[in-house]
């Protein structure tokens, strides 16, 4: 029996991304100085008071109009706050969990190949550049978004901005906030966009700091978007090839890459669910 994460689709990620190093450090300072702070709150009372003192840090951490403007416009998640207060730590079996998540995996991977078939010469030019291979891609994809169908339908701002707000984990979600107004800032998240109710956003669910940080542009037009398949592709290899990943290695438990695997999820049902699968994506 192996215990799933407490929300198995919010992978654990490094808390400060190099692309968003300097909205951190300021970030930092803030902490330093908790009277320069928003203040956290645990209900919606508090949440306009809240964004415009918030507005003020970001600003100064260098966010532009639009990202403020998507600030100013964010409203208070309840159902991300429901979901985040109701999670349940769940204990299945690999074969549950199997049959749960994938149906089966022999169905599970033919539907995966089937779309490795239509893009097979993309999948070779990024395990060419990144050194994953193409299976580990796809089950990652098919695992999170069912493939691009289910990518969420909470507003990636608004429910970011809504963890970050509230005390109960303000520090983790906080740097993640501001690369989301960052974002918007860019042109890399439109304000209205939606995403999984913790602010993980496109086909693989990245949270938006690590959007930042890893964000690949996969399909060669000049911007980064994790809403279009070849630049959540792009984007994944990279962040599994920068925590580690050694190209033509097995990936099956017990290796270097089967630990890697535990960068994008802790779930060891997830991690093995991963292996087994990719390993039938031919």
């Amino acid at each position: 029996i192996y215990t799933l994460s407490l929300h198995d689709a919010l992978p654990i990620f490094s808390m400060f991304p190099k692309s968003v190093f300097r909205i951190a450090a300021v970030f930092a300072a803030f902490i330093a100085s908790p009277a320069l702070s928003a203040p956290c709150g645990n209900d919606a009372s508090g949440f306009e008071r809240w964004k415009s003192q918030f507005a003020q840090e970001a600003a100064a951490a260098g966010i532009q109009q639009p990202g403020l403007n998507a600030l100013a416009g964010a409203r208070y998640a309840t159902r991300t706050i429901a979901a985040d207060r109701n999670q349940k730590g769940v204990k299945y079996a690999l074969d549950d969990f199997i049959r749960i998540r994938l149906g089966s995996l022999d169905s599970f991977a033919a539907q995966a190949t089937r779309r490795l078939n239509q893009n097979r010469a993309f999948f070779q030019s990024l395990e060419q550049r990144y050194g994953v291979p193409a299976g580990v891609l796809l089950a990652i994809h098919g695992m999170e978004t069912g493939f691009g169908r289910n990518m969420g339908s909470e507003n990636v701002v608004s429910s970011i901005l809504t963890v970050a707000y509230d005390c109960r984990r303000s520090d983790f979600f906080t740097p993640h906030a501001l690369a989301a107004l960052q974002m918007v800032d860019r042109g890399m998240l439109s304000p209205s966009q939606n995403g999984a109710a913790h602010g993980e956003l496109g086909h693989t669910q990245f949270l938006p700091g690590n959007a930042l940080r890893y964000g690949q542009d996969g399909d060669g037009d000049g911007r980064v978007d994790l809403y279009t398949m070849p630049d959540a592709m792009a984007s994944t290899a990279n962040y599994l090839r920068q925590k580690g990943w050694q190209p033509g290695q097995s990936f099956q438990e017990g290796t270097a890459n089967f630990r890697v695997l535990d960068e994008w999820n802790a779930a060891t049902v997830y991690q093995k669910a991963i292996a087994l699968s990719a390993e039938r994506i031919r």
